[in-house]
């Protein structure tokens, strides 16, 4: 394929867009641009006020060996709403599971044992990982006693019993990651029940920067709940033991949402800070929420969000936001400036999207003054891809459609199959990708980050910098991506992000040969 200039993908791109739209969804359903996709589950317990319960800090994880460490998955009962126990399918023990922090370009090796009563599968999210420790969906980790079967043969699956080793070269830039369940069929309802955790890769020329560091380094992994009257969580399955049917409740089809706000593992948190920067490292990891994150004074003055990452590492420079959006497994580096707050004020954490008590997230209580000496350097990387002269363009719908005589969610008209091959792509190619959507539809590529070229053949918005590996799709939208895909060869996958939606056939094989 001839080589495409900027300004041609533009252009293709929003003639493609507009055809797409026209194609993919009624006037009237792309005119509301609903601010959510899915229906929302109704706690039956009573709920805690906001901003009484402490933030938790996962723990970071000791290795066993140098480059070596060990996770057992669990069933624990944790307390999520205060002086209520409930029991949660867990990353040893705990929610979200244990942080690992690891060296750029050290590979480590992450020993998982299953002792859950179901098959379980490990996707390092944003790893540049060879494809037999990806966490390829039919890559089952068996129970000890579980007969080994699928409705769905694939014949290249590579199954294994109680134990796996994933090893991860981490040869990648440095940045927040994290690590969720992926089996076939049932991504949805396993890490609604606790398979999460987050994995943070860092280098020297990032630490020399001088960004906010230490206690000054938040983690905030945000995921909606709802929980019933026993405690326990509440979610639609349609096979609530996840053994074999797979599914959810007919009018939670398009994503399940929950009442409860969680932010590491706890409801509507609160936080303690220093009157100085710090650096919030925000990941999204809801199965179907989107949030749009305001950081507000109780005075209602709006405090600037200074994005320094995405989801690939730092951006070449900041970029300040009044409003971040935020879509499901997309994460965001956020420096925000207490400086300027009273000691003893708040600054609350507001979701512009959500109602009610899905309105808020979390709050800081600036406690002290402090001195600071970070700072928010006006490069901060200069190791960004500059890609161009693609090999090929490719056109992806993702859509509502049939699947088995059901309700389903496709890719280009198909719903995922691992058996097929889907998509082939010789290694170190540059591609770009026009992706389209029906409904909001988070896009994540395996394996490879990518630029966002345009969104609707106009420039990409303000949060589209850097490098990304999901892009958040709203309603009616096409966008256009530009990667090389290098690293490894092997089979991975792209798919939507809504984990109802992956689960009911939204993924697609891509094959780097």
């Amino acid at each position: 394929m001839r080589d495409l200039t900027r300004r041609q993908v533009l252009g293709f791109g929003g003639a493609f867009g507009l055809l797409a739209a026209t194609g993919l969804a009624t006037a009237a359903t792309l005119s509301r641009r609903p601010p959510v996709t899915g229906a929302e589950l109704r706690s039956a317990v009573p709920l805690p006020p906001a901003f009484e319960v402490p933030l938790p800090l996962p723990p970071v994880l000791k290795p066993v060996a140098p480059g070596r460490y060990e996770i057992t998955q669990r069933v624990a009962e944790v307390e999520i709403l205060p002086g209520i126990r409930t029991p949660l399918w867990t990353y040893g023990g705990t929610f979200p599971g244990p942080t690992i922090e690891s060296r750029r370009g050290r590979p480590v090796t992450v020993t998982h044992r299953n002792e859950l009563p179901v098959p379980t599968v490990v996707h390092l999210h944003g790893g540049r990982t060879p494809a037999d420790s990806d966490g390829y969906p039919t890559d089952l980790v068996l129970p000890r006693d579980w007969a080994d079967h699928h409705p769905m043969p694939d014949p290249r699956a590579v199954r294994t019993r109680l134990t796996r080793d994933y090893t991860f070269p981490l040869d990648q830039r440095p940045a927040l990651l994290w690590y969720h369940d992926h089996r076939m069929d049932f991504t949805a309802p396993a890490t609604w029940r606790g398979l999460a955790g987050l994995h943070i890769v860092r280098d020297d020329a990032e630490e020399a920067l001088g960004l906010p560091s230490g206690a000054r380094e938040l983690p905030l992994m945000i995921a909606d709940r709802a929980f019933a009257a026993d405690g326990t969580l509440d979610y639609p399955s349609v096979d609530a033991t996840l053994r074999d049917r797979p599914g959810v409740r007919e009018s939670f089809l398009g994503g399940v949402l929950g009442d409860v706000v969680l932010v590491n593992g706890a409801p509507w948190p609160v936080h303690e800070v220093d009157a100085a920067r710090y650096r919030l490292r925000i990941l999204n990891a809801s199965n179907a929420r989107h949030y749009e994150l305001e950081a507000l004074t109780d005075a209602g003055r709006r405090l600037p969000l200074v994005q320094i990452g995405a989801d690939q590492g730092l951006l070449a420079a900041p970029v300040t936001h009044a409003a971040l959006p935020l879509g499901p497994a997309e994460r965001y580096d956020v420096v925000v400036d207490f400086a300027g707050v009273p000691v003893g004020s708040r600054v609350r954490l507001v979701n512009r999207l959500g109602s009610g008590r899905t309105a808020e997230v979390m709050a800081f209580v600036v406690a002290r003054g402090a001195r600071d000496g970070s700072r928010v350097p006006a490069v901060l990387s200069t190791d960004l891809p500059s890609w161009d002269s693609p090999a090929r363009v490719r056109e992806f719908s993702f859509r509502a459609g049939q699947v088995n005589g059901g309700h389903g969610w496709l890719v280009d008209g198909l719903p995922f199959d691992p058996a097929r091959t889907d998509v082939t792509v010789p290694l170190g190619d540059v591609e770009v990708w026009r992706l389209v959507a029906d409904v909001h539809h988070p896009v994540h590529l395996h394996l490879a980050g990518f630029r966002v070229l345009s969104r609707g053949g106009r420039p990409p918005l303000p949060h589209d910098a850097g490098l990304k590996d999901t892009i958040s799709l709203r309603p009616g939208e096409a966008a256009e991506i530009i990667t090389r895909f290098d690293g490894h060869r092997g089979r991975y996958l792209f798919h939507c992000h809504n984990a109802e939606h992956e689960d009911m056939g939204m993924m697609a094989n891509l094959e780097v040969v």
